[in-house]
């Protein structure tokens, strides 16, 4: 048997620490780069899987990259809902 060990796809490994990145130091250009990093490994890995392993690692930073900036996004919207909220509380109280 002439069984090659496969390689861990750097892409994936990328998108995995991009990820936890965009948890703790770099928010949004973490969760950005461990996206783009994801789906490239991904799409890496499809096209040689006798080659290259590491689909649970892009999926994992694809996973948290996505999660941090869907709560970005909800974070942005509560506070524009609370605010605009605030202000519609205040005209209608005649302030």
């Amino acid at each position: 048997m002439n069984a090659t060990p496969r390689q861990t796809s750097a892409l994936a490994v990328v998108s995995l620490v991009a990820g936890i990145l965009g948890w703790t130091l770099l928010p949004f250009l973490g969760s950005v780069v461990a996206i783009v990093c994801g789906h490239l490994a991904r799409a890496e890995i499809r096209r040689a899987p006798q080659a290259l392993e590491g689909d649970g690692l892009a999926v994992a930073g694809l996973v948290m990259g996505y999660l941090v900036i869907g709560l970005g996004v909800l974070a942005v919207a509560a506070v524009i809902l609370f605010f605009g909220g605030l202000a519609a509380l205040l005209a209608f109280a005649g302030h």
